[in-house]
């Protein structure tokens, strides 16, 4: 009797600990579609900045402040063009493994000098308007909105040049960081600012004030999961969701009224860029978190499948 519960109790470990195999494999599988999926939104729309700059011969003025370095640059129009190119590059390379640690290091240079141009215009709007709080919270927006794209290039560089448990440690501390801190500036000015956010909410949705503050609180929420740790995959991928919302009713929409509009379109591609940072930051969390779970040659198993190919 004892014999035969010992056999029966053996399988159902056994079964157990292959269903849960099974659970990782699958969680794993699920990870690594989901790092491809937010590569090609992030690469893609990065391309698409690039390309934006060299159709418009401009910067744009809401992302990319130039004009911080003064109004009469020589030979802005071809550095636009310049720019614009090596952002076509970085964006297309990163989608390719043998070429996506270049692609992620021109990626983080070109996002780093743009938040440089922003931290410039503390100086330079503060100079020019005064110490106004809406000066201030412009740049802070604008700011924000380009330390968040810097997260996951060194996710995409970390993920493919080492496998050190360590430095990935290291680099997600900072992804997390750079990625939670800015929608928590989104949200605070969307409380702050609400009369303006409203505005921006489609005129056909009733309540625009509520739906202005909710979506400052649902910032705020999903920037301190992701800064604590405390769900943050779950609030990475529905701030990724929430995102793709705001992409088919406020950014898409305007773009057919103001089709020669280079802010117009720049802000719909913006909200791609971070739709793909937000997928990356999730699946990368969630690929070392499955590797801390499973055995060494699990681990092997799952390096082989790089998520970071495209």
């Amino acid at each position: 009797m004892d014999l035969c519960r010992h056999s029966i109790s053996s399988e159902i470990e056994k079964r157990a600990r292959r269903a849960a195999e099974l659970a990782l494999l699958i969680e794993g599988l699920m990870g690594n579609q989901q790092m491809r999926v937010g590569i090609w939104f992030y690469g893609l729309a990065t391309a698409l900045t690039g390309i934006l700059d060299i159709v418009w011969r401009d910067f744009d003025a809401s992302h990319q402040p130039i004009k911080s370095l003064g109004n009469n640059i020589p030979g802005q129009q071809i550095l636009a063009c310049v720019v614009g190119t090596l952002l076509v590059a970085a964006g297309l390379a990163i989608l390719w493994r043998r070429s996506a640690r270049i692609g992620a290091i021109a990626s983080a240079i070109a996002y780093l000098s743009f938040a440089a141009l922003w931290l410039l215009r503390y100086y330079t709007g503060i100079h020019a308007l005064g110490w106004r709080i809406d000066v201030l919270f412009g740049i802070s927006f604008g700011l924000a909105e380009q330390i968040l794209l810097v997260a996951p290039a060194a996710i995409v560089y970390v993920s493919i040049a080492s496998t050190d448990s360590l430095l990935q440690a290291r680099a997600t501390i900072a992804a997390r960081w750079m990625l939670g801190l800015p929608p928590i500036v989104f949200g605070l000015l969307h409380l702050l600012g609400i009369r303006v956010f409203a505005n921006i909410v489609p005129h056909w949705m009733d309540f625009r004030y509520f739906w202005a503050g909710i979506t400052g609180v649902a910032f705020i929420l999903a920037g301190v999961a992701i800064c604590s740790g405390i769900k943050d995959v779950q609030a990475a991928r529905l701030l990724a969701l929430m995102l793709l919302l705001f992409e088919g009713l406020v950014e898409i929409p305007p773009i057919f009224v103001r089709l020669r509009n280079q802010a117009t379109w720049a802000a719909a591609v913006y909200n791609l860029t971070a739709i793909g940072a937000c997928l990356i930051f999730a699946a990368f969390l969630t690929s070392r978190a499955d590797r801390e779970r499973v055995g060494p040659a699990e681990n092997l198993t799952m390096s082989h499948s790089d998520p970071v190919v495209a």
